[in-house]
C-alpha cells in the first residue's frame, strides 16, 4: 500500500492550531478546554529523547506567576487524550501540581499525529542531531518520499538531509557522546567509514586529548589504513571479517538495496534515484 505523502501548508496550519484558542475558528481545532492532566497521554513519536530539568523548572516558576500563556495541543481518544505538541508545558505544569492544563482539541485524523509532531519539532525546537535524524527517518519513512522531496518540504538542502541521517549510521557509544556534547556534529560525522570499535576508540582520544577536526581527520585516517587488510597474492579467496560482511549486507537489505553474494563479490542492485541516495548516505 502506497503511503500519503506529506501534506501541503504543514507550517500554516500549526499556526493556526497555535492561535486557535483566540478565535477558534479553526476546521482543524474543536474546541479548547481545560483537562485533566492525569487524562493527557505522552506523544508517542515524540522526537525528542532528552528534556532539560533546568529549563522545565524555569517554566514551572514562569507558568506558576504569569499563567500558561500557549496552550498544549492534544487530541481526543475516547475519554482520554494523547498529547501532540507541548511536552514541556505539560511536564512543567504537572511539576507545580496543577490539575487542569488549557487545551486545544484538534478534529483531525489519528494518522495525522506523527506528521504533526514531528514537523512542528524540527521547525520549532532546538533537537540534538541524533533526535533530528530519527525525525528526518521517521518522516521518510511514514511517507515514502525521498531525500530531495524532503529537503522541499523542510525548505533545507538535499545534502542537510542526508548528511543530518548519517548520524543513525553510528555506534550507540558515538551517539551518546554526541547527545551529551562531548564531540560534535562535525567529529561525529566523519567516523561513519569506521567499525564499532574503531569509532570508540577514535572517539575517546578525541575527547580525551581535545582532538579539532583537521586533528581528528588526520586519526581516522591513521586508524583506517592501521587495519587495512593485506592482500594475499597466492590466493584468490576474500580475506574479509564474515560478522562484518553479515551486518553490511543486513545493512542493505534493510534499507530495501537488493545484494547478491557470490564468488566474484557483493553485487548491490541500484535501480532508481532513491537507492543512489541511500548508498550516498551509507558509504560516502
Amino acid at each position: 500500500m502506497k503511503r500519503e505523502a506529506l501534506g501541503r501548508g504543514l507550517g500554516e496550519l500549526l499556526d493556526e492550531v497555535s492561535i486557535a484558542y483566540e478565535n477558534e475558528n479553526s476546521e482543524y481545532v474543536e474546541t479548547v478546554d481545560e483537562i485533566d492532566t492525569k487524562k493527557i497521554d505522552p506523544n508517542p513519536n515524540q522526537p525528542r529523547l532528552n528534556f532539560d530539568k533546568a529549563s522545565i523548572y524555569e517554566l514551572s516558576l514562569s507558568i506558576k506567576e504569569h499563567g500558561l500563556l500557549q496552550p498544549i495541543v492534544v487530541i481526543r481518544d475516547e475519554n482520554r487524550y494523547t498529547l501532540v505538541s507541548g511536552e514541556r508545558r505539560l511536564r512543567a505544569t504537572k511539576q507545580i501540581n496543577h490539575k487542569t492544563i488549557k487545551s486545544i482539541i484538534l478534529n483531525i485524523d489519528r494518522n495525522k499525529i506523527s506528521e504533526l509532531a514531528l514537523i512542528e519539532n524540527i521547525q520549532r525546537e532546538d533537537l540534538s542531531i541524533v533526535e533530528l535524524a530519527l525525525s528526518y527517518e521517521k518522516l521518510i519513512k511514514q511517507h515514502n518520499i525521498t531525500h530531495e522531496q524532503l529537503s522541499h518540504k523542510l525548505s533545507k538542502s538535499r545534502s542537510a538531509i542526508t548528511n543530518t541521517l548519517r548520524v543513525l549510521l553510528l555506534s550507540d557509544y558515538v551517539k551518546q557522546k554526541l547527545q551529551s556534547n562531548h564531540i560534535s556534529f562535525g567529529h561525529a560525522k566523519m567516523l561513519v567509514v569506521l567499525d564499532e570499535r574503531q569509532q570508540q576508540i577514535a572517539t575517546d582520544s578525541m575527547v580525551s586529548q581535545k582532538l579539532n577536526i583537521a586533528q581528528s581527520q588526520k586519526l581516522i585516517q591513521q586508524i583506517k589504513e592501521k587495519k587495512e587488510p593485506t592482500a594475499n597474492k597466492q590466493s584468490n579467496k576474500w580475506d574479509f571479517d564474515e560478522n562484518k560482511l553479515k551486518k553490511i549486507i543486513f545493512i542493505l537489505k534493510n534499507k530495501n538495496l537488493k545484494t547478491t553474494l557470490n564468488k566474484k563479490g557483493l553485487h548491490i542492485n541500484i535501480s532508481s534515484d532513491e537507492d543512489i541516495e541511500k548508498l550516498n548516505m551509507l558509504f560516502v
